[in-house]
């Protein structure tokens, strides 16, 4: 199991009148296939290019503008300008609106967690919540900021840490109405004392401990076993990667942990110009010399 990495992001747990400093870290890591997309015939790099849906041809970067559709075929462009001034307010906190039992908040809402840990001396405060989390059985509904995004999250205690899941809000959830589904209960739907005796019986003999080291993706381990079979026979192709364009002025290129980071280190001053900083981050000059790479690198997905 991968252990948490470098602080994403800091700031602070706040309910009531207490307020708990906190760094966040990554509770997971994507552990798929890595497939690149090769020209068959060259070996050459493919990537993806912008195209226009009815002339069939490239265009140019700067002539794309974002448009939001709100009847078919009908759209409202939003300019760079309009969409900054509608990012939400970086407050640096998670701000826990209500508790509630945890086994009120159904799984299909849960997106993405991450660990939080104390920071600066709130170890007993941050204690202190992830107890009485514990001991009454709830969690917390909470709001915070990252990236420019606002987020709903659920803060539950899992062991010694707490885990702030990130949610789908409650309009990204579609309803079960229109889907063929049993009538609850039993008798609704129709299963007899027998059926269902022998069911509980069937969970009964299949249960056990929760052990993630039990499940692996059978998928990922069957490719890496063919490539590193593949690697050892000699049977490799070497792409030779392009230089890489400079980004346009103007590009939106935004590096999440650089940009929480320069959050943090300056304060308000750093969230004004937030913004301004990731666009210069955009005309760094691309390398130079071109890059190598084989097959056996498809290994940095295992």
């Amino acid at each position: 199991m991968a252990t948490g990495g470098r602080t994403l992001w800091k700031g602070a747990i706040t309910f009531g009148l207490v307020h708990i400093p906190i760094g966040l870290h990554t509770a997971t890591t994507e552990q798929g296939v890595d497939f690149d997309w090769l020209d068959k015939r060259s070996m050459d790099p493919v990537g993806y290019k912008r195209i226009n849906k009815k002339t069939g041809k490239e265009i140019d970067k700067d002539d794309i503008v974002k448009g939001v559709e709100y009847e078919d075929g009908k759209y409202v462009v939003i300019s760079p300008k309009e969409i900054e001034a509608a990012y939400p307010r970086t407050t640096q906190t998670i701000e826990i609106q209500r508790f509630i039992d945890a086994q009120e908040l159904p799984f299909v809402y849960l997106e993405r967690p991450y660990y939080v840990a104390p920071i600066n001396r709130g170890h007993k405060v941050y204690a202190l919540l992830r107890e009485v989390l514990a001991k009454t059985g709830k969690i917390g509904l909470a709001k915070v900021v990252i990236a420019t995004k606002q987020h709903l999250a659920a803060l539950v205690p899992s062991g010694k840490v707490l885990v702030l899941d990130l949610l789908r809000w409650g309009d990204e959830v579609k309803a079960t109405e229109g889907l063929d589904l049993p009538a609850e209960g039993i008798k609704g739907a129709k299963i007899s004392a027998a059926e269902m005796k022998m069911a509980e019986q069937l969970v009964k003999d299949m249960s056990g401990k929760w052990e993630p080291e039990d499940f692996k993706d059978e998928f990922k381990h069957e490719v890496m076993k063919l490539v590193d079979k593949k690697v050892k026979a000699g049977d490799t192709e070497t792409v030779i990667q392009p230089e890489e364009e400079a980004p346009s002025e103007g590009a939106e290129v935004i590096d999440l942990t650089e940009l929480l980071s320069r959050s943090l280190k300056g304060g308000k001053a750093a969230k004004s110009s937030a913004p301004a900083k990731a666009k210069t981050a955009a005309k760094k000059p691309a390398r130079k010399a071109p890059a190598k790479k084989t097959a056996a690198r498809a290994r940095k997905a295992a």
